[in-house]
């Protein structure tokens, strides 16, 4: 990612091609130190269950005082593991804002004459101020987060399957509701705001444009951006009624898998078929449950959105490099 980038370069399709051409040999060191850290996740479930089972036999309490080191030990490596996760990816995802900046000010310096226009200059200034942030922050998790995300989910739910396999029916059957009413939630809020960034740019564009008018009659592009202001609102208030929906179900979900451990494990646990300390790793491992599932969706949306906002960057850049004004 140098200073001097060739402004004959154009971007790719896709941001995923981006991701890789810009960061390709970061991934995988960061994917590597995902799967680490995913794996961690089940160590302290099972280092409570072990503490809780020796404190209920009575057994000598050094023991204890050891399973407490070693779940110190395993909470301060998977903390650091985690501190570096997120400070590389960061400083990826930041290596990539600063090159697309760069990049489009370069364009913007080498084409100022085709592209003289406040119209051309707005959106200019927008797409370095503003655009390129959220897109460029977005490459740096773009591989290593769903990693993270699945791979706790995976690990935890075989942690769990291996603890019990009653308990873990009945957290599963509440959970796999989750697989059907999320993606639909979540792609009525994706087809909303891809509109929206879209009625954004082209308000961007009007704002921009008007500001250059001295004379003449602006009373229809006025009502234009009024009418585009009202349905952004309305965009919006229907995101938020789905995302705070979609939260809801997905915590009367979370709360109906730890009702149904609480009430099977203990029911294994008066026929003397399980341990108490197996029913607290479980009901701990269905809360470690709930983040990364809600961390996923919220991934697959933000990919969704930067995709959307790429297309736009891709769009305007590409023109420019071929000694066009964006429209």
């Amino acid at each position: 990612m140098e200073a001097a980038t060739s402004v004959t370069v154009t971007l790719p399709s896709n941001i995923y091609r981006y991701v890789w051409q810009e960061s390709g040999r970061h991934q995988l060191p960061l994917v590597v130190l995902t799967i680490c850290v995913s794996l961690l996740e089940v160590v302290p479930l099972e280092l409570q269950r072990r503490l809780v089972d020796d404190v209920v036999k009575d057994r000598d309490y050094s023991f204890v005082a050891l399973l407490c080191g070693l779940y110190l030990g395993a909470a301060l490596l998977q903390g650091g593991a985690k501190l570096v996760l997120n400070i590389y990816r960061n400083w990826v995802g930041e290596s990539c804002v600063r090159e697309l900046r760069r990049r489009i000010h370069s364009l913007v310096s080498d084409t100022s004459a085709a592209s003289s226009s406040l119209e051309a200059e707005g959106i200019q200034a927008s797409m370095i101020v503003a655009e390129v942030e959220p897109v460029g922050s977005f490459v740096g998790g773009s591989m290593s987060e769903p990693v993270l995300q699945a791979g706790i989910l995976c690990s935890v739910l075989a942690y769990m399957i291996h603890v019990d396999t009653r308990m873990a029916a009945v957290a599963i059957f509440f959970f796999v509701p989750q697989l059907v009413f999320v993606p639909m939630m979540q792609h009525a809020m994706n087809r909303r705001t891809r509109v929206r960034v879209r009625l954004l740019r082209q308000l961007s564009i009007s704002i921009v444009g008007g500001v250059a008018e001295l004379e003449g009659d602006s009373t229809d592009r006025d009502s234009a951006d009024g009418a585009r202001i009202d349905r952004i609102f309305r965009l919006n208030m229907g995101v938020y009624k789905f995302k705070f929906s979609m939260n809801f179900l997905m915590n009367l979900s979370t709360q109906l898998q730890i009702i149904g451990a609480l009430a099977v494990g203990a029911w294994a646990v008066l026929q003397q078929e399980l341990e108490i300390g197996g029913v607290v790793a479980f009901v701990s491992g269905i809360g470690r449950l709930t983040d990364p599932w809600g961390d996923l969706v919220n991934y697959f949306r933000d990919a969704n959105v930067n995709q959307v906002r790429f297309g736009l960057l891709r769009d305007a850049v590409n023109q420019q490099a071929a000694g066009m004004v964006p429209a």
